[in-house]
Protein backbone atom coordinates (compact mmCIF):
# COMPACT_ATOMS: atom_id res chain seq x y z
CA UNK A 1 0.00 0.00 0.00
CA UNK A 2 1.45 3.57 -0.93
CA UNK A 3 0.77 6.35 0.93
CA UNK A 4 0.85 9.95 -1.01
CA UNK A 5 0.89 13.14 0.75
CA UNK A 6 -2.10 15.13 0.25
CA UNK A 7 -1.72 17.95 -2.27
CA UNK A 8 -1.30 21.07 -0.43
CA UNK A 9 -4.17 23.53 -0.03
CA UNK A 10 -4.51 26.42 -1.92
CA UNK A 11 -4.24 29.17 0.70
CA UNK A 12 -5.81 32.84 -0.27
CA UNK A 13 -3.83 35.48 -0.75
CA UNK A 14 -3.13 37.73 2.24
CA UNK A 15 -4.66 41.02 1.79
CA UNK A 16 -2.98 44.51 1.12
CA UNK A 17 -1.75 45.79 4.09
CA UNK A 18 -3.23 49.22 5.15
CA UNK A 19 -0.64 51.70 5.49
CA UNK A 20 -1.70 54.49 8.05
CA UNK A 21 0.38 56.95 6.68
CA UNK A 22 -1.23 57.50 2.96
CA UNK A 23 -3.06 60.63 3.31
CA UNK A 24 0.52 62.13 4.47
CA UNK A 25 1.64 60.43 1.50
CA UNK A 26 -0.55 61.48 -1.05
CA UNK A 27 -0.05 64.65 0.30
CA UNK A 28 3.69 64.59 -0.16
CA UNK A 29 3.32 63.23 -3.90
CA UNK A 30 0.90 65.93 -4.56
CA UNK A 31 2.91 68.72 -3.04
CA UNK A 32 6.24 67.57 -4.97
CA UNK A 33 4.21 67.05 -8.41
CA UNK A 34 2.35 70.27 -8.52
CA UNK A 35 5.49 72.33 -7.34
CA UNK A 36 7.61 70.84 -10.05
CA UNK A 37 5.14 71.14 -12.82
CA UNK A 38 3.44 74.62 -11.87
CA UNK A 39 6.26 76.02 -9.88
CA UNK A 40 7.80 78.00 -12.95
CA UNK A 41 3.97 79.95 -13.35
CA UNK A 42 4.25 80.48 -9.37
CA UNK A 43 7.67 81.47 -9.81
CA UNK A 44 6.99 84.05 -12.57
CA UNK A 45 3.77 85.40 -10.78
CA UNK A 46 5.36 85.76 -7.44
CA UNK A 47 8.61 87.69 -8.88
CA UNK A 48 6.04 89.90 -11.29
CA UNK A 49 4.07 90.81 -8.44
CA UNK A 50 6.94 91.34 -5.86
CA UNK A 51 7.87 93.88 -8.83
CA UNK A 52 4.17 95.70 -8.93
CA UNK A 53 4.54 96.11 -5.26
CA UNK A 54 7.41 98.40 -5.82
CA UNK A 55 5.37 100.11 -8.81
CA UNK A 56 3.84 102.85 -6.66
CA UNK A 57 6.84 104.40 -5.57
CA UNK A 58 8.44 103.60 -8.82
CA UNK A 59 5.79 105.70 -10.52
CA UNK A 60 6.80 108.42 -8.15
CA UNK A 61 9.84 108.82 -8.85
CA UNK A 62 9.54 108.26 -12.52
CA UNK A 63 6.86 110.17 -12.98
CA UNK A 64 7.64 112.84 -10.92
CA UNK A 65 7.25 115.74 -13.54
CA UNK A 66 3.80 114.47 -14.40
CA UNK A 67 2.60 114.02 -11.02
CA UNK A 68 3.63 117.41 -9.30
CA UNK A 69 3.85 120.77 -9.67
CA UNK A 70 4.85 123.76 -7.52
CA UNK A 71 1.78 124.36 -4.88
CA UNK A 72 0.33 128.15 -5.14
CA UNK A 73 -1.98 129.65 -3.12
CA UNK A 74 -4.94 130.13 -5.67
CA UNK A 75 -5.88 127.19 -8.88
CA UNK A 76 -7.62 127.68 -12.02
CA UNK A 77 -11.02 126.32 -12.59
CA UNK A 78 -11.45 122.92 -13.50
CA UNK A 79 -12.92 124.07 -16.93
CA UNK A 80 -9.90 126.85 -17.33
CA UNK A 81 -7.64 123.68 -17.27
CA UNK A 82 -9.89 121.28 -19.22
CA UNK A 83 -10.28 124.02 -21.96
CA UNK A 84 -6.10 123.99 -21.80
CA UNK A 85 -5.78 120.35 -22.74
CA UNK A 86 -8.50 120.53 -24.87
CA UNK A 87 -6.60 123.05 -27.04
CA UNK A 88 -3.62 120.65 -26.63
CA UNK A 89 -5.22 117.58 -27.64
CA UNK A 90 -7.21 119.22 -30.32
CA UNK A 91 -9.64 116.61 -32.78
CA UNK A 92 -7.68 113.40 -31.75
CA UNK A 93 -9.42 112.61 -28.72
CA UNK A 94 -12.73 113.10 -26.26
CA UNK A 95 -13.31 114.10 -23.14
CA UNK A 96 -14.10 111.05 -20.93
CA UNK A 97 -13.24 111.96 -17.21
CA UNK A 98 -11.11 114.80 -14.90
CA UNK A 99 -9.04 114.04 -11.78
CA UNK A 100 -8.62 116.94 -10.10
CA UNK A 101 -5.61 117.22 -8.02
CA UNK A 102 -5.80 115.53 -4.63
CA UNK A 103 -3.52 117.38 -2.76
CA UNK A 104 -1.58 120.77 -3.23
CA UNK A 105 1.75 119.98 -5.29
CA UNK A 106 -0.26 117.73 -7.24
CA UNK A 107 -1.13 117.97 -10.77
CA UNK A 108 -4.90 117.14 -12.37
CA UNK A 109 -5.04 114.40 -14.93
CA UNK A 110 -7.59 115.16 -17.82
CA UNK A 111 -8.43 112.11 -19.37
CA UNK A 112 -9.41 111.51 -23.06
CA UNK A 113 -10.93 108.41 -25.23
CA UNK A 114 -9.36 108.30 -28.31
CA UNK A 115 -8.73 105.58 -30.80
CA UNK A 116 -6.24 103.45 -31.21
CA UNK A 117 -5.76 103.10 -27.30
CA UNK A 118 -6.13 99.04 -25.61
CA UNK A 119 -9.08 97.96 -23.61
CA UNK A 120 -9.02 100.20 -20.36
CA UNK A 121 -6.51 102.66 -21.56
CA UNK A 122 -7.01 106.32 -21.50
CA UNK A 123 -4.48 109.15 -22.80
CA UNK A 124 -4.03 111.43 -19.70
CA UNK A 125 -3.15 115.19 -19.88
CA UNK A 126 -1.48 116.45 -16.51
CA UNK A 127 -2.45 120.25 -15.86
CA UNK A 128 -0.57 122.24 -13.42
CA UNK A 129 -3.39 123.51 -11.36
CA UNK A 130 -2.08 126.57 -10.55
CA UNK A 131 -0.69 128.09 -14.03
CA UNK A 132 -2.46 126.12 -16.43
CA UNK A 133 1.04 124.29 -17.73
CA UNK A 134 0.87 121.15 -19.29
CA UNK A 135 3.01 118.72 -17.29
CA UNK A 136 2.71 115.53 -19.35
CA UNK A 137 0.92 113.42 -22.08
CA UNK A 138 0.75 109.46 -21.22
CA UNK A 139 -1.06 106.63 -21.60
CA UNK A 140 -2.73 105.65 -18.82
CA UNK A 141 -4.63 102.14 -17.42
CA UNK A 142 -7.70 101.43 -15.67
CA UNK A 143 -9.64 102.82 -12.65
CA UNK A 144 -5.88 102.64 -10.61
CA UNK A 145 -4.86 105.08 -13.21
CA UNK A 146 -1.51 103.44 -13.44
CA UNK A 147 1.04 105.05 -16.03
CA UNK A 148 3.28 103.31 -18.31
CA UNK A 149 5.45 101.78 -16.05
CA UNK A 150 3.25 100.19 -13.31
CA UNK A 151 0.82 99.02 -17.02
CA UNK A 152 3.95 97.02 -18.32
CA UNK A 153 4.73 95.33 -15.09
CA UNK A 154 0.82 94.80 -14.58
CA UNK A 155 0.44 92.83 -17.72
CA UNK A 156 3.37 90.85 -17.14
CA UNK A 157 2.01 89.96 -13.85
CA UNK A 158 -1.50 88.97 -15.39
CA UNK A 159 -0.74 87.69 -18.73
CA UNK A 160 3.00 87.92 -19.62
CA UNK A 161 1.80 90.35 -22.29
CA UNK A 162 0.07 87.51 -24.05
CA UNK A 163 -3.41 89.22 -23.83
CA UNK A 164 -6.40 86.31 -23.17
CA UNK A 165 -4.54 83.38 -23.28
CA UNK A 166 -1.46 84.41 -21.21
CA UNK A 167 -4.57 84.66 -18.59
CA UNK A 168 -4.29 81.05 -18.17
CA UNK A 169 -0.95 81.28 -16.67
CA UNK A 170 -1.46 83.71 -13.79
CA UNK A 171 -4.59 81.23 -12.98
CA UNK A 172 -2.65 78.27 -12.69
CA UNK A 173 -0.30 79.89 -10.50
CA UNK A 174 -2.99 81.66 -8.27
CA UNK A 175 -5.05 78.31 -7.95
CA UNK A 176 -2.49 76.01 -7.50
CA UNK A 177 -0.43 78.31 -4.91
CA UNK A 178 -3.43 77.72 -2.03
CA UNK A 179 -3.55 74.01 -2.93
CA UNK A 180 0.51 73.51 -2.42
CA UNK A 181 0.17 76.28 0.44
CA UNK A 182 -2.24 73.77 2.23
CA UNK A 183 -0.75 70.17 1.73
CA UNK A 184 3.17 72.10 2.87
CA UNK A 185 0.78 73.42 5.49
CA UNK A 186 -0.25 69.79 6.43
CA UNK A 187 2.96 67.73 5.78
CA UNK A 188 4.98 70.47 8.41
CA UNK A 189 1.75 69.75 11.01
CA UNK A 190 2.67 66.01 10.34
CA UNK A 191 6.55 66.24 10.81
CA UNK A 192 6.85 68.91 13.58
CA UNK A 193 4.43 66.14 15.47
CA UNK A 194 7.03 63.54 14.95
CA UNK A 195 10.27 65.85 15.23
CA UNK A 196 12.07 65.75 18.24
CA UNK A 197 13.93 69.41 17.42
CA UNK A 198 10.45 70.88 17.06
CA UNK A 199 12.46 74.50 16.26
CA UNK A 200 14.18 73.27 13.37
CA UNK A 201 10.72 73.56 11.02
CA UNK A 202 10.64 77.29 12.79
CA UNK A 203 13.82 78.50 11.81
CA UNK A 204 16.49 76.57 9.69
CA UNK A 205 19.66 74.89 12.21
CA UNK A 206 22.79 76.05 10.31
CA UNK A 207 24.68 73.16 11.25
CA UNK A 208 22.37 70.45 9.24
CA UNK A 209 24.00 70.61 5.27
CA UNK A 210 23.06 69.54 2.00
CA UNK A 211 19.60 68.39 1.72
CA UNK A 212 18.34 68.76 5.46
CA UNK A 213 19.93 72.26 5.04
CA UNK A 214 17.73 73.37 1.94
CA UNK A 215 14.72 71.26 3.52
CA UNK A 216 14.89 73.43 6.61
CA UNK A 217 14.88 76.49 4.83
CA UNK A 218 11.69 75.58 2.82
CA UNK A 219 10.03 74.37 5.89
CA UNK A 220 10.81 77.48 7.97
CA UNK A 221 10.07 79.77 5.52
CA UNK A 222 6.92 78.02 4.09
CA UNK A 223 5.56 78.16 7.46
CA UNK A 224 6.03 81.83 7.88
CA UNK A 225 4.50 82.50 4.83
CA UNK A 226 1.47 80.33 4.54
CA UNK A 227 -0.92 82.85 5.39
CA UNK A 228 0.10 85.11 3.08
CA UNK A 229 0.08 82.62 0.48
CA UNK A 230 -3.33 81.84 1.01
CA UNK A 231 -4.15 85.31 1.38
CA UNK A 232 -2.71 85.67 -2.28
CA UNK A 233 -3.82 82.73 -4.05
CA UNK A 234 -7.77 83.47 -3.34
CA UNK A 235 -7.93 87.27 -3.89
CA UNK A 236 -5.96 86.02 -6.91
CA UNK A 237 -8.83 84.11 -8.63
CA UNK A 238 -11.19 86.61 -8.34
CA UNK A 239 -9.24 88.00 -10.96
CA UNK A 240 -8.76 84.93 -12.98
CA UNK A 241 -11.16 84.12 -16.43
CA UNK A 242 -12.89 80.66 -15.20
CA UNK A 243 -12.24 80.25 -11.05
CA UNK A 244 -12.99 83.82 -11.48
CA UNK A 245 -16.15 83.64 -12.83
CA UNK A 246 -17.16 80.81 -10.30
CA UNK A 247 -16.22 83.87 -7.81
CA UNK A 248 -18.64 86.69 -9.30
CA UNK A 249 -21.99 83.88 -10.02
CA UNK A 250 -21.59 82.68 -6.36
CA UNK A 251 -21.35 86.63 -4.99
CA UNK A 252 -24.29 87.30 -7.52
CA UNK A 253 -26.73 84.49 -6.32
CA UNK A 254 -25.88 85.38 -2.15
CA UNK A 255 -26.44 88.91 -2.77
CA UNK A 256 -22.73 90.07 -1.88
CA UNK A 257 -21.98 92.03 -5.01
CA UNK A 258 -21.30 95.75 -4.90
CA UNK A 259 -24.33 98.08 -4.39
CA UNK A 260 -25.48 99.75 -8.06
CA UNK A 261 -25.48 102.74 -8.84
CA UNK A 262 -28.32 104.19 -11.01
CA UNK A 263 -26.72 106.64 -14.11
CA UNK A 264 -29.91 106.60 -16.09
CA UNK A 265 -32.28 109.38 -15.89
CA UNK A 266 -35.48 107.29 -15.87
CA UNK A 267 -35.42 104.22 -13.81
CA UNK A 268 -33.26 101.64 -15.35
CA UNK A 269 -29.89 100.86 -13.23
CA UNK A 270 -26.46 100.12 -14.52
CA UNK A 271 -24.48 96.58 -14.26
CA UNK A 272 -23.11 96.07 -10.77
CA UNK A 273 -19.41 98.12 -10.11
CA UNK A 274 -16.26 96.20 -10.36
CA UNK A 275 -13.99 96.55 -7.62
CA UNK A 276 -11.10 95.17 -9.73
CA UNK A 277 -11.61 98.06 -11.65
CA UNK A 278 -9.12 99.61 -10.43
CA UNK A 279 -7.27 96.98 -11.64
CA UNK A 280 -7.77 96.74 -14.88
CA UNK A 281 -11.31 98.05 -15.27
CA UNK A 282 -12.72 101.12 -16.90
CA UNK A 283 -16.11 102.36 -18.04
CA UNK A 284 -17.38 103.66 -21.51
CA UNK A 285 -16.31 106.60 -22.82
CA UNK A 286 -18.48 109.60 -23.76
CA UNK A 287 -20.16 109.69 -26.57
CA UNK A 288 -20.21 113.62 -27.07
CA UNK A 289 -18.33 116.45 -26.00
CA UNK A 290 -19.32 117.77 -22.44
CA UNK A 291 -19.03 120.69 -21.51
CA UNK A 292 -15.96 122.05 -18.97
CA UNK A 293 -17.80 124.53 -16.76
CA UNK A 294 -20.69 121.35 -15.91
CA UNK A 295 -17.17 119.51 -14.40
CA UNK A 296 -17.15 122.42 -11.60
CA UNK A 297 -20.91 122.12 -11.09
CA UNK A 298 -21.17 118.58 -10.44
CA UNK A 299 -18.14 118.45 -8.24
CA UNK A 300 -19.67 120.91 -5.81
CA UNK A 301 -22.93 118.99 -5.92
CA UNK A 302 -21.02 116.02 -5.12
CA UNK A 303 -18.98 117.48 -2.61
CA UNK A 304 -22.22 118.60 -0.62
CA UNK A 305 -23.15 114.71 -1.01
CA UNK A 306 -21.39 112.08 0.05
CA UNK A 307 -17.97 113.08 -1.58
CA UNK A 308 -15.63 114.04 1.39
CA UNK A 309 -11.84 113.19 -0.25
CA UNK A 310 -10.08 115.19 -2.92
CA UNK A 311 -9.58 111.53 -4.54
CA UNK A 312 -12.04 111.88 -6.98
CA UNK A 313 -13.26 111.06 -10.42
CA UNK A 314 -15.49 113.19 -12.55
CA UNK A 315 -17.18 111.22 -15.65
CA UNK A 316 -19.72 113.01 -18.20
CA UNK A 317 -22.44 111.40 -19.19
CA UNK A 318 -21.62 107.68 -21.63
CA UNK A 319 -24.66 108.29 -23.49
CA UNK A 320 -27.81 110.35 -23.92
CA UNK A 321 -30.17 110.23 -20.87
CA UNK A 322 -27.68 109.47 -18.76
CA UNK A 323 -26.75 110.94 -15.71
CA UNK A 324 -22.37 112.68 -14.47
CA UNK A 325 -20.90 110.23 -12.47
CA UNK A 326 -18.65 111.51 -9.28
CA UNK A 327 -17.03 108.67 -7.50
CA UNK A 328 -14.17 108.82 -4.68
CA UNK A 329 -11.05 106.60 -6.03
CA UNK A 330 -9.44 106.78 -2.31
CA UNK A 331 -8.50 102.84 -1.75
CA UNK A 332 -6.35 103.64 1.06
CA UNK A 333 -7.50 103.08 4.34
CA UNK A 334 -10.02 104.30 5.72
CA UNK A 335 -11.59 103.09 2.51
CA UNK A 336 -13.92 105.84 0.56
CA UNK A 337 -15.19 105.17 -2.57
CA UNK A 338 -18.50 106.59 -2.27
CA UNK A 339 -20.14 107.28 -5.43
CA UNK A 340 -23.17 110.18 -6.58
CA UNK A 341 -24.94 110.66 -9.99
CA UNK A 342 -26.03 113.64 -11.02
CA UNK A 343 -28.47 115.10 -13.37
CA UNK A 344 -26.09 117.68 -15.79
CA UNK A 345 -29.40 119.49 -16.78
CA UNK A 346 -31.30 120.21 -13.67
CA UNK A 347 -28.18 119.43 -11.01
CA UNK A 348 -30.54 117.38 -9.13
CA UNK A 349 -29.00 114.08 -7.46
CA UNK A 350 -30.11 111.20 -8.71
CA UNK A 351 -28.79 108.06 -6.88
CA UNK A 352 -25.82 107.94 -4.49
CA UNK A 353 -24.01 104.84 -3.25
CA UNK A 354 -21.92 104.56 -0.20
CA UNK A 355 -19.31 102.65 1.09
CA UNK A 356 -20.67 102.44 4.74
CA UNK A 357 -23.63 100.88 3.28
CA UNK A 358 -22.01 98.07 1.52
CA UNK A 359 -22.83 95.11 2.85
CA UNK A 360 -19.92 93.20 4.84
CA UNK A 361 -19.13 90.38 1.91
CA UNK A 362 -19.01 93.37 -0.33
CA UNK A 363 -16.42 95.37 2.11
CA UNK A 364 -14.13 92.33 2.46
CA UNK A 365 -14.04 91.82 -1.04
CA UNK A 366 -13.05 95.43 -1.76
CA UNK A 367 -10.51 95.67 0.87
CA UNK A 368 -9.16 92.15 -0.38
CA UNK A 369 -8.50 93.46 -3.73
CA UNK A 370 -6.87 96.56 -2.28
CA UNK A 371 -5.02 94.81 0.24
CA UNK A 372 -3.40 92.40 -2.57
CA UNK A 373 -3.13 95.88 -5.01
CA UNK A 374 -0.94 97.14 -1.90
CA UNK A 375 -2.84 100.27 -1.51
CA UNK A 376 -4.69 100.08 1.53
CA UNK A 377 -1.97 100.87 4.00
CA UNK A 378 0.37 102.27 1.56
CA UNK A 379 4.16 101.78 1.81
CA UNK A 380 3.92 99.33 5.11
CA UNK A 381 1.64 97.02 2.83
CA UNK A 382 3.59 96.91 -0.08
CA UNK A 383 6.19 95.99 1.46
CA UNK A 384 4.91 93.22 3.16
CA UNK A 385 3.58 92.50 -0.39
CA UNK A 386 7.12 92.43 -1.74
CA UNK A 387 8.50 90.14 1.01
CA UNK A 388 5.64 87.58 0.72
CA UNK A 389 6.24 87.11 -2.48
CA UNK A 390 9.87 87.09 -2.66
CA UNK A 391 9.28 84.75 0.01
CA UNK A 392 7.09 82.57 -2.07
CA UNK A 393 9.58 82.47 -5.05
CA UNK A 394 12.41 81.44 -3.01
CA UNK A 395 10.32 78.70 -1.83
CA UNK A 396 10.12 77.63 -5.50
CA UNK A 397 13.64 78.21 -5.72
CA UNK A 398 14.27 75.97 -2.83
CA UNK A 399 11.94 73.26 -3.68
CA UNK A 400 14.11 72.44 -7.10
CA UNK A 401 16.86 72.58 -5.14
CA UNK A 402 15.49 69.95 -2.52
CA UNK A 403 14.81 67.96 -5.49
CA UNK A 404 18.43 67.90 -7.24
CA UNK A 405 19.79 67.41 -3.86
CA UNK A 406 18.00 63.85 -3.61
CA UNK A 407 19.88 62.98 -6.63
CA UNK A 408 21.88 59.20 -6.50
CA UNK A 409 24.86 59.65 -5.31
CA UNK A 410 26.15 56.68 -6.77
CA UNK A 411 24.40 57.47 -10.26
CA UNK A 412 25.41 60.22 -11.81
CA UNK A 413 23.67 59.71 -14.72
CA UNK A 414 20.34 60.58 -12.36
CA UNK A 415 20.24 64.57 -12.26
CA UNK A 416 17.00 64.73 -9.99
CA UNK A 417 15.99 63.03 -7.24
CA UNK A 418 13.22 59.86 -7.37
CA UNK A 419 9.32 61.65 -6.64
CA UNK A 420 8.15 60.65 -3.71
CA UNK A 421 6.86 56.87 -3.83
CA UNK A 422 3.04 55.94 -5.33
CA UNK A 423 0.28 54.11 -4.35
CA UNK A 424 -0.71 56.19 -1.62
CA UNK A 425 -4.51 55.96 -2.89
CA UNK A 426 -4.13 52.22 -2.77
CA UNK A 427 -3.38 52.37 1.06
CA UNK A 428 -6.24 54.36 2.03
CA UNK A 429 -9.84 52.56 3.11
CA UNK A 430 -12.73 53.30 1.20
CA UNK A 431 -13.71 56.60 2.59
CA UNK A 432 -10.54 57.51 2.16
CA UNK A 433 -10.87 57.00 -1.22
CA UNK A 434 -14.20 58.68 -1.74
CA UNK A 435 -13.43 61.57 0.28
CA UNK A 436 -10.35 62.44 -2.04
CA UNK A 437 -12.15 61.28 -5.23
CA UNK A 438 -15.19 63.56 -4.31
CA UNK A 439 -12.59 66.35 -3.16
CA UNK A 440 -11.30 66.32 -6.12
CA UNK A 441 -13.80 66.65 -8.19
CA UNK A 442 -15.59 69.74 -6.24
CA UNK A 443 -11.59 71.29 -6.50
CA UNK A 444 -12.03 70.90 -10.45
CA UNK A 445 -15.21 72.40 -10.53
CA UNK A 446 -14.92 75.62 -8.62
CA UNK A 447 -11.43 75.95 -10.08
CA UNK A 448 -11.18 74.45 -13.69
CA UNK A 449 -7.56 75.00 -14.42
CA UNK A 450 -6.80 72.92 -11.21
CA UNK A 451 -9.29 70.59 -12.32
CA UNK A 452 -7.81 70.33 -15.90
CA UNK A 453 -3.99 69.90 -14.30
CA UNK A 454 -4.79 67.94 -11.67
CA UNK A 455 -6.54 65.22 -14.46
CA UNK A 456 -2.81 65.34 -16.42
CA UNK A 457 -1.22 64.99 -13.38
CA UNK A 458 -2.88 61.68 -12.54
CA UNK A 459 -2.28 60.59 -16.60
CA UNK A 460 1.07 61.40 -16.24
CA UNK A 461 1.75 59.15 -12.66
CA UNK A 462 -0.27 56.72 -14.28
CA UNK A 463 2.22 56.37 -17.64
CA UNK A 464 5.51 56.91 -15.05
CA UNK A 465 4.17 54.09 -13.32
CA UNK A 466 3.65 51.42 -16.11
CA UNK A 467 7.27 52.62 -17.44
CA UNK A 468 8.75 52.08 -14.19
CA UNK A 469 6.73 48.54 -14.43
CA UNK A 470 7.78 47.58 -17.55
CA UNK A 471 11.78 48.88 -16.42
CA UNK A 472 11.71 46.14 -13.76
CA UNK A 473 10.33 43.23 -15.74
CA UNK A 474 12.68 44.05 -18.91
Amino acid sequence: MTLTAPAPSAEPRPARRRRSGWFGAMLLRLHFFAGILVGPFILIAAVSGALYALTPQLEQAVYAHELHAPATESTLTLAEQITVAEQYIGDAATLSAVRPAPEPGDTTRILFAQDGLGASESRAVFIDPGTGEIRGDLTVYGTSGALPLRTWIDNLHRNLHLGEFGRGYSELAASWLGIVALAGLALWIIRIRKARVKRDLVRPNRAHTGYRRVFGWHASVGIWVVLGALFLSATGITWSQYAGTNVSNLRASLDWGTPTLVTTLGDQADAPADEHAHHHGAESAPTGAANPATFDAVLAIAQRTNVNTGQVEIKPPAEPGAAWVVREIKTSFPTEVDTVAIDGTSMQVVDRVDFADYSLPAKLARWGIDLHMGAMFGLANQLVLFLIAGAIAAMVVLGYLMWWKRRPARDPRRLVGAPPRRGAVGDAPWWGVAAVALGAVLIGVWLPLVGWTLLGFVVLDVLLGVIASARRHA
